[in-house]
């Protein structure tokens, strides 16, 4: 067994609700274990430029409730480079870091996935992306905040549609995976979800004006997801006013709204499960592995398979957001 006895924790890519409660978790899972546990800012730049600080219980208190990443976090060139990674790993050399615990996404993870492999360094992934598209767990450290900050703002902009009879186009988070799209959609009452999955098999706005768009009501609202794939929410509007010229079409872009705002109860209990979960790996001298859950339990799946394989949509999801749009 390797012998761990301190961990570096830094989250990188995007932000989601959730990673500060995921911190806070993994720190104290640390140090209840007897660990020495490293903050390392702005992710994986913080690690070549050595931005670390040791933390303590204190460092990660009152920070469960906050959106964001109290770690921050920061794209990085240098370490796509073979060089930049020697650097870092110099660094955690340098420091007595022995492990680390990686919260991100799909680009953060595939470093994580290098990194690890290049050096035999250990380290353990979680799972921390609005998207909720990395394969091996049922859900994502920030897809539950973003998806009810979804839900909220289309309750809102639906007040507007229905009071000017108009069709409008929300554009959601999801440039790969349409998950956010398709749940916003039948969670808030939507007529239809865009989707990258789907958009590669059909043309979705051909065939949701052809089935007249729902007759009976005098406004719609479609969720569509960002990817250039589904021609985003902008793009579809051209069309309608091209193609479809008797609709009067209105856009709302969300944006980084998703991305912000208090954790909900979900995505707090998932953050502190994953990241307690994610000291119990490295103690038990697992690499390269992230932390996902399955049925509610908590499971660990190689980076090899999280980050290439495509998380699949749920056909029975595109039925459902069907049949109740009449």
């Amino acid at each position: 067994m390797h012998n761990i006895k301190s961990v570096g924790i830094l989250t990188s890519g995007g932000d989601a609700p959730g990673m500060n409660a995921a911190i806070r978790a993994v720190t104290r899972a640390a140090i209840y274990s007897g660990l020495k546990v490293y903050g390392i800012y702005r992710g994986y730049r913080g690690l070549i430029y050595d931005e670390i600080e040791e933390f303590s219980t204190q460092n990660v208190s009152n920070i469960i409730q906050r959106g964001g990443t109290i770690l921050k976090t920061a794209r990085c060139k240098e370490f796509q480079s073979p060089e930049g990674r020697q650097c870092a790993y110099d660094v955690l050399r340098r420091r007595g870091i022995d492990s680390l615990a990686v919260i991100g996404g799909d680009g953060s993870l595939s470093g994580a996935r290098i990194f690890g492999n290049e050096f035999q360094f250990p380290i353990v992934g979680l799972p921390g992306t609005i998207d909720n598209d990395l394969y091996g767990t049922d859900t994502t450290i920030g897809y539950d905040t973003a998806l009810n900050t979804i839900m909220e703002c289309v309750d809102k902009i639906r007040d507007t549609a229905t009071s000017h009879e108009r069709l409008f186009f929300i554009e959601v988070m999801g440039r790969d995976a349409g998950f956010l799209a398709l749940n916003g959609a039948i969670a808030s009452g939507a007529e239809a979800a865009i989707i990258p999955e789907i958009s590669t098999q059909v043309d979705q706005l051909s065939e949701l004006i052809k089935a007249g768009f729902r007759k009976s009501k005098n406004s719609s609202i479609v969720l569509v997801a960002e990817s250039p794939i589904t021609g985003g929410a902008m793009g579809l509007a051209q069309r309608v006013k091209e193609e479809y010229p008797g609709y009067d079409v209105r856009v709302t872009i969300l944006g980084h709204l998703q991305r912000g705002g208090s954790p909900t109860a979900n995505d707090r209990i998932l953050a502190s499960r994953m990241g307690a979960a994610a000291v119990d790996a490295l103690m038990e001298d697992q690499r390269n592995v992230m932390v996902g859950i399955k049925n509610d339990e908590i499971v660990y799946v190689p980076f090899t398979k999280a980050i290439k394989n495509d998380k699949p949509i749920a056909q029975d999801l595109m039925s459902t957001l069907r049949r109740l749009s009449i």
